[in-house]
């Protein structure tokens, strides 16, 4: 989608960007300060950034500098006042697209916006590049369990040829990885691999994100949009979650699997493509197919060969190897030096059901290396977990007890965040309400 952020305090300037530059079709999104602007930027990801020089909480000079590093594929405008020179200079110097004067230049926002939208897509496609020569190979998808092994055997086997993948299992259990991985290792690495999760989207935004559309076909249409299988194209498109597609558009993606060509939205003539198709669902789609919500004709040009994930439930052995490479990965991000885990942590792990899998495990690791100190104790995991850990273990363990631990729990991640009580409650998985009332109930 092309999104665009403007970062400005000023709620006029906001108002009046907003209406410009949303009468040419762009999702605009708004932020009054820098702490706002990190927010959207992580929840929207903006391809274009319009930001002022004066905030409330920075100077958007060496914000510029931030957003960049954060998200190279960015492009950010930065927002002059009374076309001051050195500020636009610093700008450029620090990574902006270029500077306009706020206010007095409204007529060139549009032209310098479309030049900086089309530049930010040429970075995305050189990040995606980037980030599949990142060793996405098969030996980097880490356990020794025989069901892990025979399905790495399988997707490298299948990696050497053009036929489409299904892969299927329950959420968190390394689809895309495994997808990413059979990319990197078959004839069109070379070539732009593109992810598309098909739960994110409505039916009718998904459609025009996948093949596109023509200026004019709908309401705010004004421009032609090339759609993510033109972008792919002799290359790898990767549609997870493709049990939430919706009906009427399958058919449309069975044309794609069986002719190699599609109309857009609007067209009148096919656009051919040569894509390779991995799709990946943690639903059962038999089922689906009985429950008359997913084509069978389609199921069956879709898994052509199907690999199936184990859950990590299935092969509890793999835990300890995963767990590790994720405690060295956080004390990089982190930078902190964190002396391992205890044995009581690592058994905790190891009896815990994993309904979230991998995902889930590397959550749980990554909460635990915010709030401990030097090694993973089982204090430092969620308090599920403690408290499953301790009904095995020590059946006697007090709710008074149970109630420390939380509060301490609690007491390290608000510090963590700095007292971002949404943070941490996205940290500690818990409701924002239930903060609240746990920070009362502890008089933190």
């Amino acid at each position: 989608m092309d999104n665009i952020l403007i970062i400005d305090d000023e709620p006029q300037i906001r108002k009046l960007l907003s209406r410009i530059i949303g009468l040419e079709g762009y999702e605009v999104f708004q932020a009054v300060d820098c702490q706002s602007a990190l927010k959207q930027l992580k929840l929207h990801r903006p391809r274009v950034v319009l930001c002022d020089v004066f905030l409330p909480d920075g100077n958007g000079v060496e914000l510029v500098s931030a957003i960049k590093t954060l998200y190279p594929e960015m492009e950010v405008i930065l927002l002059t006042a009374h076309g001051n020179i050195p500020d636009g200079v610093q700008a450029i110097k620090n990574g902006a697209f270029d500077y306009i004067t706020k206010g007095d230049d409204n007529n060139k926002i549009i032209p310098l916006i479309s030049r900086a939208m089309e530049q930010a897509k040429k970075n995305l496609g050189e990040s995606v590049k980037c980030k599949e020569s990142r060793a996405y190979s098969f030996d980097t998808i880490l356990g020794t369990s025989p069901c892990l092994q025979e399905a790495v055997e399988l997707a490298r086997k299948v990696s050497a040829t053009d036929v489409t993948v299904l892969l299927t299992g329950e959420t968190g259990t390394g689809k895309e990885v495994f997808a990413q991985a059979i990319h990197r290792n078959s004839r069109r690495k070379a070539r732009t691999f593109i992810a598309v999760n098909c739960s994110a989207f409505s039916k009718d935004l998904l459609e025009s994100e996948l093949f596109g559309h023509k200026a004019g076909s709908f309401t705010g249409a004004l421009k032609d949009k090339k759609g993510l299988f033109e972008a792919a194209d002799n290359g790898t498109i990767f549609l997870d979650e493709i049990g939430e597609m919706a009906y009427e558009l399958q058919a449309k993606l069975l044309r794609v699997l069986e002719a190699g060509e599609y109309i857009k939205i609007g067209d009148t003539k096919p656009t051919k493509v040569n894509v390779r198709v991995i799709s990946a669902t943690n639903r059962d789609l038999k089922r689906e197919i009985e429950a008359g919500h997913f084509r069978e004709d389609l199921y069956y040009r879709l898994s052509v060969f199907q690999i199936h994930l184990p859950p990590l439930r299935e092969r509890k052995e793999d835990i300890e190897v995963l767990a590790r490479s994720f405690v060295q990965h956080f004390s990089r991000q982190l930078g902190k030096t964190i002396e391992g885990m205890t044995p009581e942590y690592l058994k905790a792990l190891q009896a815990a059901e994993w309904k979230g899998n991998i995902r889930e495990l590397r959550n749980v690791v990554e909460r635990g290396m915010i709030v401990c100190d030097r090694q993973l104790t089982v204090q430092d995991l969620p308090f599920e977990l403690q408290h499953k850990r301790s009904e095995t273990t020590t059946q006697n363990h007090s709710e008074f007890e149970l109630a420390a631990v939380e509060k301490r729990h609690i007491a390290r991640v608000l510090q963590h965040t700095r007292g971002n009580k949404t943070e941490a409650s996205r940290l500690l998985k818990i409701g924002l309400t239930t903060l609240y009332r746990k920070i009362e109930e502890y008089g933190l």
